[in-house]
C-alpha cells in the first residue's frame, strides 16, 4: 500500500511536469482489494489515453502582457455581474500573470474545497484512514458503536464509496469479540462532533436538498438513504447516527428497539482477543471489540474533489481540527484549517473560513489564496499536497466538468476538454471555477475566477466562466 500511494502521489506531481492520463485509476488502486501490479493487468484492455498534456518546466512561459492581452476583451460581459476577482499564476515559477481582485475576499462557494484538500493532506498525511471502533458497553452484551467522523462508512457491499469500510465486517469482529456472549444493545456514541449539525451562512434547504446533510460523527453512504440512487442529489437521513446504528443492530440480529444514544465507556485497554477468551462477567466496559477504516485520505480527497461532496467535505475539515486538537465542530475546524492555511506558508489573511464545503455564504478568500495553493501543490515541496490533484475534474471528461466545456452557442469552448483540470464553486448568485491548466505551448498555469454577484443562472454563467479558462488553453499569451 506504501508503493500504491506513492505511485498516486507521483501522478498528482506530474500535473507540474509529465503527461497525467485518465482519472479515476485510483480507484483500482486504493479500492477494497490490493494493487495490481502494472505487469498483471488485463493485456485486452489498452491504456487511457492521455488527458492532460505535457506541462514541463522547458515550455515556453507566458507574459502578464500576453495573458492581459487575452483576458481583458472577455470580462467586458455582463452575464458574470460586476464583482469578478481573478488570479492566474505560472505553476512552474508562481509569477503573477494576471490580476483582477486578486486580493479581494470573495464567497468562493465549492472552490473552498481546495483549502480543504490542502489543509486536509497536509495535517493528516495522505495514508491515514478514519477508524469506526465498537467498544464494550457498560453492562454485557451492550456494545458501543463509536462514530469518528467518517462519511464513507458502508453497511454491505452495496457502498456509494469504493472501498469504504462495512458495518457487516465490523460485526462480524464483534460477533467474534464477544464469543458466546448475546449482544443485548447498541449504543451510538456520536459526541465526537459537538455540534452544530448544520453549517453558519447555509442556505435554509442546503441540507435537505440532496447536496448536503446534517453533518455527524457517526453515517453510513454520506448519510445518504438509498446508496444505489447515484443521482447527483439523492435524499439525505436527517438523523444519521441513529440510521447507522440501526444497520448495525440488524447486523447483530437485533431489533431496532435496542438502539440508543450514549458515550463509551473509558477504554479498558484489551484487545478484542482478550475479549474474546473472556467470560461474559469478564469483559471490562470500553474492551475494543472490532475496528474498521475508510479509505486513505487521498481517496476521500478525491471523493469531495471529483463530485463536490459537501458532506466528505465537512468530514475532513473536521480531521484538521481533530490533528490540531480542536473542536470537531464547524467553528473548531474552519479555525484550524484558517491556521493549517499559515503553516504552510500561504497568506492566512486571505483566508477566513466558516465552513470546509463551501456551502456557507461567510466563508470569505481571495483568488490569490486559491492560485497559491495550486502551485504549492504543484511545485513538490510539500510532496503530500499532490495528492489534492486526482481528485480534480477534468474538462469534458469528469465528475462536476463532464459536462462542461463543449461549445456553447457560437463561444467554442471545446479547447479547454482535457486540459483544463478545476474545482467549480456554485451558489445562487455566486459562480466560481479554480484550478489549472496547460496552454498550447505546454505551460501549466493556476487560475481562480471568482464571480459574486451574477445577475442570472449557472445557464448563462458557467459557459461564461469556461470561455475565459479555454482562453488561457488556447495562448501562448507571449
Amino acid at each position: 500500500m506504501v508503493l500504491t500511494l506513492a505511485a498516486v502521489l507521483v501522478l498528482g506531481l506530474a500535473l507540474a511536469g509529465v503527461v497525467v492520463v485518465r482519472p479515476g485509476p485510483v480507484d483500482g488502486w486504493l479500492g477494497g482489494g490490493p494493487a495490481t501490479p502494472a505487469a498483471e493487468a488485463d493485456p485486452s484492455e489498452p491504456p487511457p489515453p492521455p488527458v492532460l498534456t505535457a506541462a514541463g518546466t522547458s515550455a515556453p512561459a507566458p507574459t502578464p502582457e500576453g495573458v492581459r492581452a487575452v483576458l481583458t476583451p472577455l470580462l467586458t460581459s455582463s452575464v458574470l455581474g460586476d464583482e469578478v476577482n481573478i488570479s492566474v499564476v505560472d505553476a512552474v515559477t508562481g509569477e503573477a500573470l494576471y490580476e483582477n481582485g486578486q486580493d479581494t475576499p470573495t464567497v468562493p462557494a465549492s472552490t473552498t474545497k481546495l483549502v480543504t484538500a490542502a489543509t486536509v493532506l497536509a495535517a493528516r498525511g495522505p495514508a491515514y484512514r478514519i477508524p469506526t471502533r465498537v467498544v464494550a458497553g457498560p453492562n454485557p452484551g451492550e456494545v458501543v458503536i463509536i462514530g469518528s467522523g467518517d462519511p464513507t462508512l458502508a453497511v454491505d457491499a452495496t457502498a456509494w464509496y469504493p472501498g469504504a469500510g462495512r458495518l457487516d465486517r465490523l460485526a462480524a469482529q464483534v460477533k467474534k469479540a464477544l464469543g458466546g456472549i448475546a449482544p443485548t444493545k447498541v449504543i451510538v456514541d456520536g459526541s465526537l462532533f459537538p455540534g452544530p449539525i448544520v453549517g453558519p451562512g447555509w442556505d435554509a434547504d442546503a441540507h435537505v436538498g440532496g447536496f448536503g446533510a446534517v453533518i455527524t460523527a457517526l453515517m453510513t453512504n454520506g448519510a445518504r438513504i438509498d446508496p444505489t440512487d447515484k443521482s447527483r442529489g439523492p435524499e439525505r437521513s436527517d438523523k444519521p447516527g441513529q440510521a447507522a446504528g440501526r444497520s448495525f443492530a440488524k447486523l447483530l440480529d437485533l431489533p431496532t428497539s435496542a438502539v440508543v444514544e450514549g458515550k463509551a465507556p473509558a477504554s479498558s485497554g484489551a484487545s478484542p482477543a482478550a475479549a474474546a477468551s473472556a467470560s461474559p462477567a469478564t469483559i471490562a466496559p470500553g474492551t475494543e471489540l472490532g475496528k474498521i477504516h475508510s479509505p486513505p485520505m487521498i481517496r476521500l480527497v478525491e471523493f469531495m474533489l471529483r463530485e463536490s461532496d459537501n458532506v466528505v467535505a465537512e468530514a475532513l475539515a473536521r480531521q484538521v481540527a481533530l490533528a490540531r486538537n480542536k473542536p470537531a465542530s464547524f467553528e473548531g475546524a474552519a479555525a484550524a484549517m484558517d491556521e493549517m492555511v499559515a503553516e504552510l506558508g500561504l497568506p492566512a489573511s486571505e483566508s477566513s473560513l466558516a465552513d470546509g464545503s463551501g456551502l456557507s455564504r461567510s466563508n470569505r478568500v481571495t483568488p490569490g489564496l486559491l492560485t497559491d495553493v495550486l502551485a504549492l501543490a504543484a511545485k513538490g515541496t510539500r510532496p503530500e499536497l499532490a495528492g489534492l490533484f486526482p481528485g480534480l475534474p477534468v474538462a469534458a471528461w469528469s465528475g462536476t466538468l463532464d459536462d462542461r466545456f463543449e461549445r456553447s452557442g457560437d463561444r467554442p469552448t471545446k479547447a479547454g476538454a482535457g486540459v483544463v483540470r478545476a474545482k467549480t464553486g456554485t451558489l445562487s448568485g455566486v459562480h466560481a471555477i479554480s484550478g489549472v491548466v496547460t496552454t498550447l505551448d505546454g505551460r501549466l498555469l493556476a487560475f481562480a475566477v471568482l464571480a459574486n454577484k451574477v445577475p442570472g443562472g449557472q445557464d448563462q454563467a458557467q459557459p461564461e466562466l469556461d470561455r475565459i479558462v479555454t482562453a488561457l488553453a488556447q495562448c501562448g499569451c507571449r
